[in-house]
């Protein structure tokens, strides 16, 4: 438990992608199993206890410590792990002489009762230093955020990979080295779902003491492929219109709708199930294989706005109310699997041609297929995309190659999105205040920023308004869970490259400012949008807001959304 405690303490004081990398790479490396296969668990999000809740953790401490002296600590320090982990008092006998291993404290975590672990998490605490109860609490309940994605983590999985490989001596003593092939992260996530933690066939393939664990498991999620921006001046003249098939960039979450026998998944774009949220779409699925959408709500033959579908999202269960009052589907645009047949290799048109036999023939309203949006060149195009017909559902267009394959990741020219609406922009939060009167108690004007070309965030505005009463409580938790600093009534909030809360911004304009660092400043700008699904890195930057302000400044209006 002390190694992998010390591993999350430097990760969470680390800001370098890269040496967070190496820091994970180094700890899989010299952890024996099953620990580090726990840790990498933990580490991608694959590790949920249900009997550990934090009303637990508090019961627990509030036993040990005056009540009201730990709800002013936690009230100062925002965070649960951090206030119980430096104010848990130790034992007034012999503290134990021995700490938990990782392992240990899994595999009590998984298989006792609700009553059980309440003794084993003070048992624990008593035995460990204030860092080990810190990564221990965060362990429990599932939050241990330290500037780390599941991909992220993944990769530095990835890079353990020796050279070499070294064979034990034959009848005659001689011994062979063999080179390995390096393995791609895209190759980690094509088999995750197909093998269980603490991953020992996984890392026994990455060490090259094995083969490549077989990715062939029902339900499993496929690595998705991804889009690049568009740029009209320097790709379109580069581009035959011919070559592309051109379709509606919807205004819903990315999903992968998975039914293989009796195993039926819907992921997101990251590889999270979520399944649970939306049990009407996944039991009215009646096709065998693995297709890519949008997953949008749709209510009388068309789709919904996109706040309608974030009245369901980031629920694990939801009522028969909820999804009467908000009926999803999925609009399928890509097929990845047709029965057991793996069509990834294919040609996008292929794969099309699979699709629209496989949708014509469901039935429902739960299944609906993408239309290929028809034009006789980039500029009837983009009249399309400034005028679309579909209306605000769609937030532009996506132009993909008739002849690409489906391949994981972000390839450099099959794939474009060409988005509209220039007046809003995507930014992380990094500070937080609360608000006056009845929001008083609540986390509520923001402050979020762009990246800029060194890497680094800058604030480009602040926002009040434009959520719900529900957002504004979700909002409110993340600001408390993910305070990394005070100044005075401002709590900074953890910002980082591959860890941070995207929000969409909407605005009205933008005019030049020397009060501000960015350079520019907002014309009523207003969270639009909680983009709980987008990484932080793909945040927008700061050239891309003064891209925009050009435009509006030379009478360009409204342009393509950077």
């Amino acid at each position: 438990m002390r190694a992998f405690a010390e591993l999350l303490d430097r990760l969470s004081l680390t800001a370098s992608r890269n040496a967070k990398l190496v820091l994970v790479r180094d700890y899989l490396k010299t952890t024996p199993d099953p620990d580090r296969g726990w840790a990498l668990a933990a580490l991608t999000g694959d590790l949920t206890f249900d009997a550990a809740k934090p009303a637990m953790i508090r019961k627990a401490v509030e036993a040990r410590v005056d009540g009201v002296l730990f709800g002013w600590s936690y009230d100062y320090v925002g965070d649960l792990a951090e206030t119980v982990a430096l104010i848990w008092p130790a034992p007034s006998d012999r503290r134990p002489n021995r700490e938990p291993e990782l392992g240990e404290v899994i595999e009590g975590l998984r298989t006792a009762t609700r009553a059980e672990v309440k003794g084993l998490l003070e048992g624990w605490l008593d035995a460990l230093e204030p860092k080990g109860r810190w990564a221990l609490l965060k362990l429990m309940t599932g939050g241990l955020r330290v500037g780390l994605s599941g991909r992220l983590a993944k990769t530095a999985a990835a890079m353990m990979r020796p050279e070499t490989r070294l064979t034990p001596p034959s009848p005659d003593g001689a011994e062979t080295i063999t080179p390995l092939e390096p393995v791609d992260v895209s190759a980690i996530e094509e088999v995750w779902h197909a093998v269980p933690p603490p991953y020992g066939d996984l890392f026994a393939w990455l060490e090259g003491r094995a083969e490549r664990p077989s990715p062939d498991a029902p339900g499993r999620f496929r690595p998705v492929m991804l889009a690049v921006a568009v740029d009209e001046a320097v790709d379109f003249p580069k581009m035959d219109p011919a070559d592309y098939a051109a379709e509606w960039k919807w205004d819903g979450i990315r999903v992968q709708a998975v039914v293989e026998g009796a195993v039926r998944k819907l992921w997101s774009r990251t590889g999270d199930e979520i399944s649970g949220a939306f049990p009407d779409v996944m039991e009215a699925l009646a096709f065998e294989g693995a297709l890519d959408g949008e997953l949008v709500v749709w209510r009388d033959g068309a789709i919904a706005p996109f706040g309608d579908l974030q009245q369901r999202l980031n629920r694990k269960t939801v009522d028969a109310r909820t999804m009467a009052a908000f009926p999803a589907a999925v609009v399928a645009y890509d097929l990845l699997a047709d029965g057991a047949t793996d069509l990834r290799s294919l040609s996008l048109r292929e794969r099309r041609a699979r699709l629209e036999t496989l949708v014509q023939g469901h039935g429902g309203g739960r299944l609906h297929l993408s239309p290929v949006v028809e034009y006789a060149d980039w500029d009837s195009l983009a009249r399309l995309r400034a005028d679309p017909p579909v209306g605000a559902a769609a937030e532009g267009l996506m132009l993909k190659r008739w002849d690409s394959p489906y391949v994981a990741g972000r390839p450099k020219g099959p794939w474009f999105k060409w988005k509209r609406d220039p007046h809003v922009i995507d930014a992380v939060l990094m500070y937080a205040q609360r608000g006056h009167g009845k929001r008083s108690s609540f986390y509520s004007d923001y402050t979020f920023g762009v990246w800029t070309e060194e890497g680094a965030l800058t604030p480009v505005g602040k926002a009040y308004f434009g959520f719900t009463d529900e957002e504004l409580k979700q909002l409110d938790k993340f600001v408390r869970d993910h305070t990394v600093g005070r100044f005075g009534p401002v709590r900074s909030v953890r910002a980082e490259r591959d860890f941070g809360l995207v929000l969409e911004i909407a605005f009205e304009g933008l005019q030049r400012s020397t009060r501000h660092k960015s350079g520019v400043a907002m014309r009523f700008p207003r969270v639009s949008r909680i983009r709980w699904d987008k990484p932080a890195r793909e945040a927008d930057t700061l050239d891309a807001v003064m891209d925009l302000l050009d435009a509006i400044e030379t009478g360009g209006g409204r342009i393509a959304k950077v």
